[in-house]
């Protein structure tokens, strides 16, 4: 879990990349850009807004055959061992981007690459280097004043609600390739983004991997928990899924198999659906991991505890409540009508 409220801006350097496929310029700053208490409050909220409502996706530099031959790996760690370096890097990782910016729908636009500091990462404080990129521009009227009337301007400037793409790279796991956040509004060329330029691939985390196990299990129900077994059984499952996750510091599979699958002929049909299933959600060879709590919620807000009948009703099932559905809703077949029905005992109605 990342907190950024007390992050501040150490220094910061501007560059223009344009597209080189376009033949446009890169244009370097000489100089690292100087900021007063408003601008950098300003350009703090412009950086950061975006990643505070993100998912914990984390990331990491990759290479093939070794860290040490990864471009942005080796800027990024001369950063955080000299500080005092980042205006000569931030040139380095320009002149990278600019490179790599030789396709013609990509964007020109301003580079900003920062040095924070008093960055709390899992509650531990680091710091962190910031790339985030301008690039769409948005028209906006500016005033000047006579003697006798006003004149309109009509000028193109940046929004400051809305970052276009943003990277973070944390002091963190820097043998690993450090904790990277990502965020990118123009999803178009997320591949020159986070391949080309980033050269990242998914940290394997306990986020990562709490997240991809509860995917998982939600295509487990839905392909086989309900075909073998009906809706109820389906949502049921990924309660008690979710509510083990959630109880648990450590998943370990086969306690888990134990107390979410009630029909015991069910847990060979999870193996052999792991087999088939699990590479897709990379959870192949993973048995046991520690659990990600803020993986945990994200789940739960995604999963639907809701029954859909034909007849235009819905039962909602309470997740936090989880014994509730199992001991207080029946599910029964009505011979005279010919239709299922679904027996619900309660002592009052609670008025919301």
């Amino acid at each position: 879990m990342i907190n950024l409220y007390n992050t501040r801006i150490e220094s910061l350097a501007i560059h223009r990349v344009g597209n080189k496929n376009k033949g446009e310029a890169l244009l370097t700053s000489n100089s690292s850009t100087s900021l007063d208490d408003e601008m950098h409050s300003l350009l703090k909220e412009y950086f950061l807004k975006s990643f505070r409502s993100k998912e914990e996706a984390y990331y990491s530099f990759f290479h093939e055959d070794d860290l040490e031959f990864h471009e942005m790996y080796a800027f990024a760690k001369a950063i955080f061992s000299t500080p005092a370096s980042l205006l000569e890097n931030s040139k380095k990782m320009a002149k990278h981007l600019y490179e790599q910016s030789d396709h013609p729908h990509i964007r020109s636009g301003e580079v900003y690459i920062c040095y924070f500091d008093n960055v709390m990462v899992d509650n531990n404080k680091t710091d962190a280097i910031g790339i985030f990129k301008s690039e769409i521009k948005q028209e906006f009227l500016q005033f000047e004043e006579g003697e006798t009337d006003l004149k309109m301007i009509l000028q193109q400037g940046v929004n400051l609600n809305k970052l276009d793409k943003g990277a973070i790279i944390f002091n963190v796991e820097e043998e690993a390739g450090y904790k990277i956040l990502s965020v990118d509004s123009n999803r178009y060329d997320a591949k020159y983004w986070l391949e080309s330029f980033l050269g990242v691939d998914v940290f394997e985390d306990e986020n990562f991997f709490t997240k991809k196990y509860l995917k998982f299990c939600q295509d487990f129900a839905k392909d086989v928990v309900l075909p073998a077994e009906d809706k109820k059984e389906e949502v049921m499952f990924m309660n008690r899924a979710v509510n083990h996750f959630a109880k648990n510091d450590t998943f370990e599979e086969t306690a888990f198999l134990n107390e979410t699958l009630e029909n015991p002929d069910l847990i060979p049909e999870f193996k052999n659906y792991k087999l088939e299933k699990g590479a897709k959600h990379s959870i192949e060879d993973v048995s046991t991991f520690p659990i990600s709590n803020t993986a945990v919620s994200a789940a739960r807000k995604g999963i639907k505890s809701v029954i859909n009948l034909d007849t235009h009703v819905q039962i909602k099932m309470d997740f936090t409540n989880s014994s509730s559905a199992e001991k207080f809703i029946e599910k029964g077949w009505d011979e005279e009508k010919q239709m299922y029905y679904y027996l619900v005992y309660f002592n009052r109605e609670e008025k919301k």
